[in-house]
């Protein structure tokens, strides 16, 4: 029976329900849990997180993936309580953002030591919580071309993804080209890979979205909610009709089973303010409704929603 990795433990496919495929409980860049500007009580997390989820689980959310990596502020613990609480289903993430993420004790680890640990973690759990990871991250560094490092956790990746069966999620879809040739030379199916943030307002006429689809990769259009529209964008803000029809235009070309969709929202920042107001509930409130009133149907809806995901999810092996 096909399964996915929870912190609870493992669940089949049909449990998922609807998923929000690339979202924060909290994240932030190493070391910002030590700024006072983003110290929190345990109390004052669950207070900014519990009413989100609880909302996300009363709209017909089934299953949150966490796409926050190692050194990012990745808490399993946390995760299990909120899990227990909300009903929501949370997919906990193994790997790394970026190569920038990687605290020196990882940044020198060789291929090998990193797919051991993303393995372990997959397997037998994080830390001593005994919750499974799920999903690998990877993701490229600020600059836009891998360096040596990101290029060793990509490989690493790969071999984790052969070894245990989960995917591989990817922060941004730029430099395609090298994150593809690894993981064909490591063998990986690039229906495994989902490639994402393809919608960003920064990086959206790099990521070479139709490219990749061509090579079989699966596609992230997960920054649904960061509009130029807001009081104060961010700097990967995008108009949101821009990224509304680019996203229709991408399914329009025969490709809606290779499409993936999400908010890319913080729960609670941890040295990432995100964007005020804007949740994971964004898909209920906003997404879902524009797909709808461009005339998507409910099929559609459901095979980005619950289909795709259920099917990337699943474990292979």
């Amino acid at each position: 029976m096909p399964r996915v990795n929870t912190v609870l433990g493992p669940i089949p496919t049909e449990e998922l329900g609807l998923v929000a495929v690339h979202e924060h409980i909290g994240y932030g860049m190493p070391g910002s849990e030590l700024d006072t500007r983003w110290w929190k009580s345990p109390e004052e997390r669950y207070d900014e997180t519990v009413p989100k989820l609880r909302q996300f689980h009363e709209y017909g959310g089934g299953t949150f993936v966490d796409a926050t990596g190692i050194c990012n502020g990745r808490d399993v613990n946390y995760y299990q309580s909120l899990s227990e609480k909300t009903g929501v289903h949370i997919v906990a993430s193994t790997g790394f953002v970026g190569g920038d993420t990687a605290l020196p004790f990882f940044a020198r680890a060789s291929v090998d030591y990193l797919a051991a640990h993303f393995i372990h973690e997959i397997t037998v759990g994080i830390g001593t919580t005994g919750g499974r990871a799920g999903i690998i991250k990877v993701g490229v560094s600020r600059g836009g071309r891998m360096t040596d490092l990101d290029k060793r956790i990509y490989r690493a990746a790969a071999k984790a993804a052969l070894a245990t069966g989960v995917p591989v999620l990817t922060h941004l879809a730029i430099d395609a080209e090298n994150a593809i040739a690894i993981f064909t030379e490591e063998g990986l199916p690039l229906d495994r890979v989902l490639f994402g943030h393809v919608d960003d307002g920064v990086n959206a006429d790099k990521t070479r979205d139709t490219w990749i689809a061509d090579q079989g990769g699966r596609i992230g259009f997960d920054t649904f909610g960061y509009e130029t529209e807001l009081p104060d964008p961010p700097f990967w803000a995008r108009p949101r009709r821009q990224r509304l029809e680019h996203f229709l235009r991408f399914i329009g070309e025969g490709r809606l089973h290779q499409v993936l969709a999400s908010a890319d929202a913080n729960c609670s920042p941890l040295g990432w303010p995100g964007v005020k107001g804007h949740t994971v509930n964004y898909i209920f409130e906003d997404l879902i409704p524009d797909l709808r009133a461009a005339g998507l149907d409910e099929a559609a809806i459901t095979t980005i929603f619950m289909d795709n995901p259920a099917s990337f999810l699943s474990i292979t092996n």
